[in-house]
């Protein structure tokens, strides 16, 4: 068969990547899977198991590639050390523009395969002599705001067959083709190597990396009643420190600035006559400014480690969308590069909760022209 017929496809053993290697078989190419293990959440290997099961089930050749090490290095670490740091990090945007991507072009290379594709939600075009990716028709999974950061050599060869169909749509397909266990799985939820709260994550790592002890953990974790400074002490950075307001005014104690992020209004552990939110996270003094929502409010932001897929199409216009969350939220903006190198990215109308670490998408006529990290806003 033809090189151009042959796709390496990600197989993490879910639904989606499953049912795209059964569109992707019987749009007539020839499939070869590859399941990366990147994190082993509990040590449970039972997603290689799955996978290697169902692709065995439809004759697909099935390979495992083992990222830990470097999963750990690039995605792990990095997200420590930006909560660290007082930032808001994105992992899943890294790990496909970074890694997972990458990844599956250089082993596509070494096989001698071209197409690479994967089960995300989203759609590609080319335009002229340039390839773009566009919103997937289930607008609730559309997964296009992770994937600012791929250029032209991943984007002219990538397969995205989940890209037109619902998931309902691909559960329903799997049933109907009698893989009943595709069918059910549940959805994946958060991130990958802490599921549901990353402060349990972050807790539990700086004890096995003696930043702080287990007693102390376990008194934070638990919420002890313990008086005095053993109660909240992480480590001489990570410890105790002071909710303050605008003008700098204590408010209360909170566990360590790690532990919380801009924007952010529960699990505060406070208990005050209105509500507030996270402002500012000054790392330094290990104080955590709460504010009412409105003075959270933004209108301009500046963006390092930026891509643009087409800088014609996005540079200079006033209606180019500019998004900072995964769902819902999109806000019109005019984006140009400063003599520093950074995207300025100027709001038409303001912009609550924006953090630094954060990543921003752009858009215009539905297609994803690309991105970058916040570094600052005001």
């Amino acid at each position: 068969m033809e090189q151009k017929k042959r796709v390496l496809l990600g197989m993490s053993g879910g639904t989606d990547s499953s049912v795209a290697a059964m569109l992707l078989q019987d749009a007539g190419y020839e499939v070869v899977g590859v399941t990366f293990r990147f994190f082993e959440l509990n040590d449970s290997t039972e997603y290689l198991e799955d996978a290697r099961i169902l692709a065995s089930r439809l004759g697909i050749r099935h390979i495992t590639y083992d990222a830990r090490k470097i999963f750990h290095e690039r995605i792990v670490t990095y997200f420590i050390d930006e909560y660290l740091a007082g930032h808001t990090p994105v992992p899943c945007t890294l790990c496909n523009n970074y890694l997972k991507w990458p990844l599956l072009a250089k082993i596509a290379d070494e096989m001698g395969i071209f197409y690479i594709a994967t089960g995300h939600y989203a759609q590609n075009i080319q335009l002229n002599e340039t390839f773009y990716i566009t919103y997937a028709a289930d607008s609730d999974k559309d997964q296009t705001f992770f994937l600012w950061g791929l250029k032209q050599d991943i984007l002219n060869r990538m397969l995205l067959p989940m890209g037109d169909i619902t998931k309902a749509e691909a559960r329903a397909w799997a049933a109907e083709h009698g893989f009943r266990k595709v069918a059910t799985k549940k959805d994946s939820i958060g991130v990958c190597f802490c599921p549901m709260d990353y402060r349990t994550f972050l807790k539990d790592w700086l004890v096995r990396n003696g930043q702080m002890s287990v007693s102390n953990s376990e008194a934070s974790i638990n919420n002890s009643q313990t008086s005095g400074s053993d109660k909240q002490t992480w480590s001489d950075r990570i410890r105790r420190g002071r909710f303050v307001d605008e003008k700098g005014n204590f408010i209360a104690w909170h566990e360590g600035y790690p532990f919380y992020t801009i924007g952010q209004r529960r699990g505060l552990g406070i208990h005050l006559n209105r509500p507030v939110f996270v402002k500012e996270i000054d790392p330094e003094n290990n104080e955590v400014m709460l504010a009412s929502l409105s003075s959270l409010e933004k209108t301009e932001m500046w963006l390092k480690d930026w891509n643009l897929v087409n800088q014609e199409r996005t540079l200079g216009h006033s209606d180019i969308i500019v998004k900072i969350r995964y769902r819902k939220q999109e806000n019109h903006a005019t984006i140009t590069i400063t003599p520093d190198h950074l995207l300025h990215v100027q709001l038409h109308e303001p912009l609550t909760a924006i953090a630094p670490g954060q990543a921003a998408a752009f858009y215009k006529d539905g297609l994803l022209l690309g991105g970058g990290i916040i570094v600052n806003a005001r």
